[in-house]
């Protein structure tokens, strides 16, 4: 089995073929998805998605950094409440630093980071955390809770061997690797094979975006996992399967509420 520990199948690019995807995903051996909310609006879909198909979609709560504005304190408040009134939650996320597009809000970013990883201290869940033009920042306010005891992912890793050193300091924290592995100019094929041990990765698609050679440049879907997982076993010298395997025990450990689904 695999778990794709990343995707966002509730959003509109689905909306057509939902029911279709999952069962690609099932067909490839893709038991078990995990749901990163974005925003407010998109909680409803997120969670009917986890209820259409329970045992198999499992929802996080949290706002993304791109979409933090000046409200985004009510915005939290609104899903604190949700995230104690709703059972189900396994984690909090997506959650983090973007400071690529646009900087206007990187002291709210800053202040809603920090008061979501207070949930998941508060109540011991884990938290995928996204991280664009903002790594040094995002270690700083990392380094702040190291006491803490905090679990998670880092979402889509892409950065330097240096980068990965710093990320996996953080004994509790996976890295999420997705597509861009196999892409031809990705330099991270060679950041894994010396620094990074295949105990401390997760697989994760991050669709509908970002989608795997060769399928790159089109929609991309829970099933494409696989040419993930393919690639992860050429670089570390070892099977699909094991890495399958390898990749599952890792997400397990990261979220133990799963083992009640197997």
């Amino acid at each position: 089995m695999i778990i794709d520990t990343h995707t966002h199948i509730y959003t509109e690019e689905f909306d057509a073929d939902r029911a279709d995807v999952v069962a690609r995903a099932q067909a490839a051996s893709v038991g078990i998805m995990l749901l990163p909310n974005i925003n407010a609006s998109s909680v409803a879909p997120m969670l009917s998605a986890c209820q259409t198909w329970p045992g198999v979609c499992f929802p996080l709560i949290g706002l993304h950094p791109e979409d933090v504005r000046e409200d985004y304190a009510d915005v939290l408040a609104e899903m604190e409440t949700l995230l104690d009134e709703t059972p189900g939650f396994i984690g909090i996320g997506e959650v983090g630093l973007d400071f690529y597009w646009d900087t206007t809000y990187k002291a709210e970013q800053l202040k809603a980071f920090e008061r979501q990883l207070r949930w998941a201290v508060r109540r011991h869940l884990p938290v995928v955390i996204h991280q664009r033009a903002a790594f040094d920042e995002l270690v700083t306010l990392m380094e702040s809770f190291r006491a803490e005891a905090l679990t998670g992912i880092f979402h889509c890793f892409g950065g330097t061997a240096a980068e990965a050193e710093r990320l996996l300091s953080f004994p509790g924290f996976m890295l999420g690797i997705g597509g861009a592995l196999t892409y031809k100019k990705s330099t991270l094929p060679d950041v894994l094979r010396t620094t990074v041990p295949p105990d401390r990765i997760v697989v994760e698609t991050d669709a509908p975006y970002l989608a795997p050679v060769p399928h790159r440049g089109r929609r991309n879907e829970p099933s494409y996992i696989t040419q993930v997982v393919s690639r992860l076993a050429d670089i570390y010298g070892q099977t699909p399967d094991d890495i399958a395997a390898r990749t599952t025990a890792n997400a397990l450990r990261i979220f133990p509420a799963l083992q009640a689904s197997l």
